[in-house]
């Protein structure tokens, strides 16, 4: 996407409801959008979702937005293991176990 800011709601719910245990957004420095809010657009979408994920049951710590320039290949590399950690942490989505026909 050229822009975060044109990341849909519906673009972040399809990946869980595909099979993600985690997802994370990864935005240009808040101030420095070439769009000029798209990052800031980007983030209010991420947090309804993540409250929305709270809300049904996922639990809204499995998405996450950040924000970083593209010179910062070892932040990009931290946050990757960071979430990482963090899914590792939560286990596989609840959506999974109950596609398996496990419980939810």
């Amino acid at each position: 996407m050229p822009c975060t800011g044109t990341t849909d709601h519906r673009v972040l719910l399809r990946a869980f409801e595909d099979g993600a245990d985690g997802v994370f957004v990864a935005g240009c420095m808040e101030g420095d959008c070439h769009f000029l809010k798209g990052n800031i657009r980007a983030r209010k979408r991420v947090n309804a979702v993540k409250k929305l994920l709270d809300e049904i049951g996922l639990g809204g710590e499995r998405l996450e937005m950040y924000n970083l320039s593209s010179a910062q290949g070892a932040r990009f590399a931290q946050i990757v293991n960071e979430m990482t950690a963090r899914i590792r942490e939560l286990g596989p989505s609840p959506l999974n176990n109950a596609k398996e026909g496990g419980a939810a």
